[in-house]
C-alpha cells in the first residue's frame, strides 16, 4: 500500500474542502497527512462498516479544527462519509461540520475544537479500556485489546485542560495511549517561540510519560516509532512529530496564515501538480485508489469476525460475564424506585450526606457506575464504600482519585462516558464547577449522562468567605442548553434527583447540593418531581402569592409561609428542584400550579434572575441575591446577606397589597 500517494491524496482533498467551502483550517491537514495514513491505513485496528465495534482501536482528533484531515480519512477508508460530504464541508446541515461533532459523523469518536480537550477524553478513553479488561479479560481470552491514539498540535499542550489529564495517565501508567504531539511551531499568531518555549519533552518525561521523537514526514520511521510506542505497556507515550504546517503547499509551506483560511485556487492547483495529480481536477482520487475504502473494510470486518470468535468462546465459558457485558453495553438499568423512598418521614440531613446515602445504595443496584471527586470525597460524599480504588496497578476499583483537577476530571469523565460500559460521574463543591464548565458545556452538546455532584451550594459554606460561596454559579449552569440541573429540598428530592439522572441516556445532570441539614418535608399526594416542580404546601385561605424555590430555601419558604398566611390571604408553596424540565411543561400544568393571575415570588439564595421566566405572562418578583458573600457562621451570613424571615415577610406582604 502506497501510503506516501494516499497522504498526498488526504492533502488535496483537505485542501479542497477548505477551498469550495471559502474557510476553514488548511495548514494542519496538509501538515498531518503522512501521520494519518500511517495512523488509518496502516496500524489502527478499525472497522469502517461497524464504527461502534467495541475492541476497535480509538482515534482522537484533539485540533479539532484540522476536521478536514479526518474527513478524508474516513471517506478513504469507507465510512459513512462520502465525496459528496466533503464537497459539503462546514455547510449547514452536512455532516462535514467546522469542527468534528459526536453523532453527527460517522467514525467521529469526540466532538473536538476548544483545544486539549481531546488529550483528555483519550485519557478517559485508555482508562476505560483499562478497567473493561480488567473486569473482562480472561487468561487467552482477550477480548478488550485495543490502544486509544491522540492527535495533537501546540495549542492543545498549551491548555491547561490536556495538562491536568495528563499528569493523571502518567501516574496511572496508562501504556496503551499514544498521543502524537503535532510539532509544526505555529499558531495564529505567528511562531510559538512568542509564547510557547518549554520543553515539552521534558514535562511529559516528568508526568511519568514514554517521549519518542521523529520526522513527522518520513513514513517508514513513522511506523517504527508507533511500533516501539506499542511495546511500553506501564507508560503512556508521547510522540514528539516535527512537522511543517501546509506541507506541499508550494509557497505557504511553514506560514502561519495557512493555519485558518483556504491556501487559494493557484496554490492548491501547484500542490497538485507537484503530486502529479491532475491540477485542474477537485476532490481526486487516482484510480489506483478507488477501491482503497473497500480494502480497508474488508481488513475491519476480518478483524472483527477474528474478535467474535473469540468473543463467541469467552462468553459460552463465562456466561455471567457475558450477560453483564450485554447489560452495561446496552446502557440497561435495573428497577431504582426503592430508592426514593428510603428516608423516613423525620430525616433532617444536608443534601449532600443524602445524596452520599443514595449513590451508595445505587452503586449496590448498578455495579458498572463508576466515579470520583476532585480530592474532595469526604466533603461530597461522594465515595462508594467497600468498592476499591482505581490505582497504577489495580483498576478494578471503582472509586477515582482525579486529584485538585476538576476541568481534567469533566473531560477525562467525557471519555470514559464515549467509551461505553460505564455510568460515570464527578463531584467536588459548586463554586469550582466554573472550573469544569467547558467540559460540561460538551457533555451537553454530545449527550453524554455524566452526573455532576455539585456541593455546598450557597452562601451557608460560611466561613470560607466569599471566594466558595457561588452566588451565580447554579444559574450560570442552568444556561447550558440539555444539562439538567436539580437543586433538591431535601433528602427524598435528593433521590428522586439521582433517579431520574441515571435513567437520562440523552444528556449529563448536574445535582446542586447543600452542606446545611434540612428537614424532610411532608409531600402532598399525587406529587410529581419528574415535572420539575410541583405544589408542595396547599394554600389554606383564598390565595394571594404563590413562593418558588429550591434547595435549601423551599423550607425556608414553608416556615414563613405558615407564620404569614392568614385569612384572605392564603401562601402556596411550590418546590422547583429542576426549572427547565418545569418550564417544558405544557402550559395547562403550569398554570394550575403557578396560576397566571396571582403574584408570584420567586426565592433563591443566589443571582436569581433566570426565575422571572417562572411564570410567563404573570407578575413575577424575586427574592435573591445580587452581590457576593461574606467570610462568617453560616447562618450569620446569610442573615447579612438580609435572607431572614422578617425580610421574606416584608416582601411578601409587599406583594400582596
Amino acid at each position: 500500500m502506497d501510503l506516501q500517494k494516499i497522504a498526498n491524496v488526504i492533502r488535496g482533498l483537505s485542501a479542497d474542502a477548505v477551498q469550495a467551502a471559502k474557510s476553514g483550517h488548511p495548514g494542519a491537514p496538509l501538515g498531518l497527512a503522512d501521520i494519518a495514513s500511517v495512523l488509518y491505513f496502516d496500524v489502527l485496528n478499525h472497522n469502517p462498516a461497524n464504527s461502534k465495534w467495541p475492541n476497535r482501536d480509538r482515534f482522537v482528533l484533539s485540533g479539532g479544527h484540522g476536521s478536514a484531515l479526518l474527513y478524508s480519512l474516513l471517506h478513504l477508508s469507507g465510512y459513512d462519509v462520502s465525496l459528496d460530504d466533503l464537497k459539503k464541508f462546514r455547510q449547514l446541515g452536512s455532516n462535514t461540520p467546522g469542527h468534528p461533532e459526536y453523532g453527527d459523523t460517522d467514525g467521529v469518536e469526540t466532538t473536538t475544537g476548544p483545544l486539549g480537550q481531546g488529550i483528555a477524553n483519550a485519557v478517559g478513553m485508555a482508562i476505560g479500556e483499562r478497567m473493561a479488561a480488567t473486569r473482562f479479560n480472561k487468561p487467552g481470552l482477550e477480548i478488550v485489546n485495543h490502544y486509544t491514539y491522540a492527535l495533537a498540535g501546540d495549542g492543545d499542550f498549551m491548555e491547561g485542560v490536556s495538562a491536568e489529564a495528563s499528569s493523571l495517565a502518567g501516574h496511572l501508567q496508562l501504556g496503551k495511549l499514544i498521543v502524537i504531539y503535532d510539532s509544526n511551531q505555529i499558531t495564529i499568531e505567528g511562531s510559538t517561540e512568542i509564547t510557547f518555549t518549554e520543553s515539552v519533552k521534558d514535562r511529559y518525561l516528568a508526568y511519568g510519560w514514554q517521549v519518542l521523537e521523529v520526522d513527522g514526514h518520513n513514513i517508514p520511521e513513522l511506523q517504527k516509532v508507533l511500533a516501539e510506542a506499542r511495546q511500553n505497556t506501564t507508560q503512556p507515550t508521547l510522540i514528539i512529530a516535527h512537522t511543517q504546517i501546509a506541507k506541499g503547499a508550494p509557497t505557504k509551506v511553514g506560514l502561519a496564515e495557512t493555519h485558518g483560511a483556504p491556501l487559494g485556487a493557484e496554490e492548491v492547483a501547484g500542490m497538485k501538480t507537484s503530486f502529479g495529480f491532475p491540477a485542474d481536477e477537485q476532490f481526486y482520487v487516482p484510480s489506483d485508489l478507488e477501491n482503497l475504502p473497500q480494502l480497508i473494510t474488508q481488513r475491519g470486518q476480518r478483524l472483527e469476525a477474528d474478535w467474535s470468535k473469540l468473543f463467541d468462546q469467552w462468553s459460552s465459558e463465562n456466561p455471567q460475564l457475558a450477560e453483564q457485558w450485554n447489560t452495561w453495553m446496552n446502557g440497561t438499568l435495573p428497577d431504582l424506585e426503592e430508592i426514593l423512598t428510603m428516608f423516613p418521614e423525620d430525616t433532617n440531613i444536608a443534601t449532600r450526606a443524602a445524596s452520599g446515602q443514595v449513590l451508595n445504595a445505587i452503586a449496590k443496584k448498578v455495579p458498572n457506575l463508576v466515579g470520583g471527586s476532585a480530592d474532595l470525597s469526604p466533603s461530597n460524599n461522594s465515595f462508594l464504600k467497600g468498592e476499591g480504588t482505581i490505582t497504577p496497578q489495580d483498576f478494578s476499583g471503582r472509586n477515582f482519585n482525579f486529584g485538585v483537577r476538576e476541568h481534567g476530571m469533566a473531560a477525562i469523565l467525557n471519555g470514559l462516558a464515549l467509551y461505553g460500559h460505564f455510568r460515570v460521574y464527578g463531584a467536588t463543591f459548586l463554586i469550582f464547577s466554573d472550573y469544569m464548565r467547558p467540559s460540561m458545556r460538551l457533555a451537553a452538546l454530545m449527550k453524554l449522562p455524566v452526573v455532576y455532584i455539585l456541593t455546598h451550594d450557597s452562601p451557608y459554606v460560611g466561613e470560607d468567605g466569599p471566594t466558595h460561596q457561588p452566588i451565580e454559579t447554579t444559574e450560570s449552569l442552568r444556561l447550558i442548553p440539555n444539562l439538567n440541573v436539580y437543586r433538591p429540598a431535601d433528602a427524598e428530592e435528593t433521590a428522586w434527583s439521582w433517579v431520574e439522572a441515571m435513567k437520562r441516556q440523552d444528556g449529563p445532570s448536574a445535582l446542586v447540593l447543600t452542606r446545611q441539614n434540612l428537614p424532610l418535608m411532608k409531600k402532598p399526594k399525587g406529587w410529581d418531581f419528574t415535572k420539575g416542580g410541583y405544589i408542595l404546601r396547599e394554600e389554606q385561605e383564598e390565595l394571594a402569592i404563590v413562593l418558588v424555590a429550591a434547595g435549601s430555601e423551599v423550607s425556608f419558604a414553608v416556615k414563613v409561609a405558615e407564620q404569614v398566611e392568614k385569612p384572605g390571604l392564603g401562601i402556596r408553596v411550590v418546590s422547583v428542584p429542576n426549572r427547565e424540565i418545569f418550564l417544558k411543561q405544557d402550559k395547562s400544568y403550569r398554570t394550575k400550579v403557578i396560576p397566571q393571575d396571582v403574584p408570584t415570588l420567586a426565592i433563591e439564595l443566589g443571582v436569581a434572575t433566570g426565575w422571572y421566566s417562572i411564570n410567563p405572562g404573570g407578575q413575577v418578583a424575586v427574592f435573591g441575591l445580587d452581590r457576593f458573600g461574606a467570610s462568617g457562621p453560616g447562618q450569620e451570613v446569610v442573615e447579612y446577606l438580609g435572607f431572614t424571615t422578617d425580610a421574606l415577610k416584608e416582601r411578601i406582604l409587599e406583594l400582596v397589597k
